[in-house]
């Protein structure tokens, strides 16, 4: 029996060992054979995912990988957690690597017709309960190694309790395999059948919680969807509840902020709540633990639970022995220059925060008050069309107000990006102080030309245009789809000024925002069943003339990949596409694969057989 090599407790592929250009190494595959892919399909680049088609979703993904690896389902499951659900990493990384490697770090162990010892002898040692049982009662692995049942159902049960079930190991000292989780889903299931239901719903979780190309959705109340992106994790999504969210972090949509910008504001915005203010204004924090200490007594010498004695008047930590007038070693009497100038500072500080606190909140509440203008828009439209007009189109009135919602928004959120962008905090080494100050002035100047085109919108919205005379509608109607117009050319002027001229200059630092979308966020549409285009696909390519898709097994996966390629990487491609060919080499045909996936749908509540 073969050892795998000990990885201790790295369960996961990291990407940050590997170069970035692992990634591109797909493009260098040129593939002949287009007539069929595996691609997602056209239409949105975002999906919504509901509890019953999840599994669809999942089962996706692992069809390709067992069309392209023939591979059995957990195989394809276990390659598929380890690289986080990533299809295209493992592509690379088998181009890169080969097929031996990539098994061998995902903990995949294929062997093809191995003897089973159990079949060998009528009776074996369990060499973890060192003792005698029938051999019909000994399970073994893909690894080769074997174990009683009892002593692999309760290794299998306590893996689960402790949450760590997507990637159970085989027990033998230092096998680095991956159990089989339909024999996991076997042996548990006669024994403790809530155990089993538990393992499957983490195996069936690990495609959202492991998967970085799909989240929850972060509804209150959750709605119980998760959202899937094809291209980009810096996008905006809007779940079907309606919730809309930055992908990137699962807050709040927050553009023009960055993630980390966004974060900081949050907590600095809690961090001047009033209980933050009580906590500082009553207790000092142990400079030994950091827990906040509450002074009880009049003597200036605080000891905190931790033991640490400090002073209350400055912080500082001391020693045990004082008297009325001093502590040993310690004296923070002294009028230091450097205490001035830091309150100077800190008070300049306070009032940049407020100043820029006050327009967000401002802004903030704005957009909820004019939310409430939607009820009343649908009223002036009803009475519009009620009347004897001209025109009954009047989408200028809805369009105008899903602009003012939107750039109202991006207005409110262009403060914090403010404040942290012309600040010390993230970027103090990045500008001069000369080049900042005239940018800031430059980024003013649009926020001002925003804000003021902003209110005229709104203005016009309010507007009771639905008593006007016909000719003084059609004046209102012109004016707003002017302000529409000259708003949404702002938003789109800002974001080209902060991703250009703010951001993009930025050398130590990277901070990536959502692009802006003119019509709004990008709504996710539903998951179609990937075995209703299958059958399509089938149908097609038997019109077309395609006897079978064992043929070209690889080509499909890579010819999703392919069609990005720009022409210099293709001249590469044709050498590159000689190792992809050594690699499958070594592959048994696909053909039986594709036979039995055509005829079953995966379920995971199904226990393999042992």
């Amino acid at each position: 029996m073969e050892d795998y090599a000990d990885s201790d407790n790295e369960y996961y592929y990291d990407d940050a060992d590997e170069d970035d250009d692992d990634r591109d190494s797909l493009n260098l595959i040129h593939v002949v054979n287009n007539n069929v892919s595996l691609t997602q399909g056209t239409g949105s680049s975002i999906k919504v995912i509901r509890r019953d088609s999840l599994r669809a979703a999942q089962t996706e993904d692992l069809r390709r990988i067992m069309d392209l690896l023939s591979l059995k389902e957990h195989h394809a499951r276990t390659l598929l957690i380890h690289y986080r659900w990533d299809v295209e990493k493992i592509l690379a990384v088998l181009v890169e690597r080969g097929k031996d490697k990539l098994y061998v770090e995902a903990g995949v162990r294929v062997i093809e017709h191995a003897k089973n010892p159990c079949s060998s002898s009528s009776f074996l040692q369990c060499d973890i309960c060192i003792e005698d049982r029938p051999a019909n009662k000994f399970t073994t692995m893909d690894c080769g190694h074997y174990f009683c049942n009892d002593c692999w159902t309760e290794h299998f049960i306590v893996r689960i309790n402790e949450g760590q079930s997507r990637r159970v190991k085989c027990m033998a000292h230092r096998c680095n395999a991956i159990c089989d989780d339909g024999k996991i889903r076997n042996l548990v299931s006669m024994r403790d059948y809530a155990a089993a239901e538990k393992f499957d719903r983490f195996l069936l979780e690990s495609y959202i919680d492991d998967n970085k190309r799909v989240k929850w959705c972060p509804s209150v109340p959750h709605c119980g969807n998760a959202i899937r992106v094809e291209e980009d994790d810096y996008f905006e999504v809007e779940c079907a509840c309606g919730h809309q969210f930055c992908f990137g972090c699962s807050s709040e949509a927050h553009s023009p902020c960055s993630c980390l910008m966004w974060e900081l504001w949050l907590k600095k915005c809690q961090d001047e709540s009033e209980t933050v203010n009580w906590i500082t204004s009553h207790t000092k924090p142990c400079p030994k633990c950091h827990k906040h200490v509450e002074k009880n007594g009049g003597c200036n010498l605080v000891v905190c639970v931790c033991g640490q004695a400090f002073c209350w008047l400055c912080g500082g930590a001391t020693g045990r022995e004082h008297t009325w007038s001093s502590i040993a070693g310690h004296s923070c009497g002294r009028f230091k220059e450097d205490d001035l100038q830091k309150a100077e500072r800190a008070k300049t500080e306070w009032h940049r925060y407020i100043h820029y606190h006050n327009r967000y909140k401002a802004h903030t509440d704005s957009y909820k008050l004019e939310a409430k203008l939607e009820e009343t828009i649908q009223e002036k439209i009803s009475s519009l069309e009620d009347r004897d007009t001209t025109s009954k189109d009047f989408s200028w009135v809805t369009n105008g107000l899903y602009r003012l919602f939107r750039s109202r928004r991006i207005l409110s959120y262009s403060y914090p990006f403010a404040y942290y962008m012309f600040g010390d905090e993230l970027f103090s080494n990045e500008m001069a102080k000369v080049e900042r100050e005239i940018k800031k002035n430059l980024f003013e100047d649009q926020q001002q030309q925003l804000e003021a085109n902003i209110e005229k919108l709104s203005m016009c919205l309010e507007e009771p245009f639905h008593t006007l005379e016909d000719d003084k509608v059609s004046e209102t109607r012109m004016r707003i789809i002017t302000m529409t117009t000259i708003v949404d050319n702002l938003c789109r002027k800002m974001y080209e000024c902060i991703e250009g001229d703010l951001l993009g200059p930025l050398e130590r630092t990277i901070h990536i925002i959502a692009p802006y979308r003119s019509k709004g966020l990008e709504k996710a549409s539903e998951l179609s069943d990937w075995r209703n285009q299958s059958n399509t696909s089938d149908r097609n390519a038997s019109s077309n003339g395609v006897k079978g898709s064992n043929e070209s097994s690889t080509g499909l996966v890579l010819n999703q990949i392919e069609s990005g390629c720009s022409s210099r990487k293709r001249a590469r491609a044709e050498s590159s596409s000689l190792g992809l060919n050594q690699v499958e080499s070594g592959c048994s045909s696909s053909k039986h694969a594709n036979a039995d996936f055509e005829d079953r749908f995966f379920d995971l509540n199904l226990p393999a057989d042992i």
